[in-house]
Formats: structure tokens, sequence, C-alpha cells
């Protein structure tokens, strides 16, 4: 039995064959995870029912498996028909997990077309789609470094 809290065989087996600079896309219910899919990348789907799982949980749970060395969200164009006029509340989640993670990492945004271009690269390994609905709740992660203890 793994003793970190992330048990799903699939994930675990993309993030052991994942290295340094590796993506992981946290996707929300929302994002077309489908056809955007990087050409090394695995999809899996954690989209059970609206709001479950939700990808602060997704995060929370990686965080307790690798590390990460940087946190992309999806820019926001100001223009666009779902912009929010500030920063999603889920961000702040997002901001919350990585601090009780005891990273200090800031949330930098990639504007929303070249955030699709980041997550087709050849370097994003794994998706997991989530059923969340929050809206700009993707989040592109970047696999750190292991340390010597």
């Amino acid at each position: 039995m793994l003793k970190h809290q992330l048990i799903h065989p699939k994930i675990n087996e993309v993030l052991g064959r994942a290295g340094h600079h590796a993506k992981i896309l946290i996707a929300d219910g929302n994002y077309p995870a489908s056809s955007t899919l990087g050409p090394n990348a695995e999809l899996v789907s954690l989209n059970l029912a609206p709001g479950i799982v939700s990808c602060t949980q997704i995060l929370k749970t990686l965080l307790t498996a690798i590390p990460i060395e940087a946190a992309n969200t999806m820019g926001i164009p100001a223009d666009d028909p779902y912009a929010l006029g500030g920063d999603p509340p889920v961000w702040a989640e997002y901001r919350a997990a990585l601090k009780d993670a005891g990273l200090d990492i800031e949330l930098e945004p990639i504007q929303k077309w070249d955030f699709y271009d980041a997550v087709a690269s050849r370097d994003h390994v794994l998706t997991i789609q989530s059923a969340d609905q929050a809206l700009w709740a993707n989040l592109l992660l970047t696999v750190g470094v292991r340390k010597p203890s």
C-alpha cells in the first residue's frame, strides 16, 4: 500500500515515469481535455458528477506525491465572455494548497491561447480531467526535482 495520499494506479504510473520539467494539467470540467493532449500525454478522467472531483482536491493529492516547481493558471482575456473581473476564487484555494504544502510558488497565468499551446507540448505527460465547475480552474503544474535527503 502506498504511503502518500495518491492511490490512483494510472496517475501513479504516469507520475513515476515523469521527470523534471514534465507538465501535468489539472483540467476543470469545461476544458476540452481529449482534444488538447500533448503527443506524450495520458488522459485520466475523474469527472464522476458535477463538482466531483474538484481541481483543488486533485492538487492537494498530487502535492503529497511529487515535487512541483511551477504552477500556471489559464490567463483570462479581458474580453472573454466568462471573465470575472479579478482572480477566480479557485485561485485562492490553489495558493492556500501550495502554501500548506510548504511551497513558495506563485501562480503564474499564461494567456488563454498560449495555455492551450503549453498543454500541447511534448513535455505534457498527464491531464487529469475533473468535474470542477469553477470557472478558470485549469492548472498546469511543472514537476520539480526531488532533492537528496
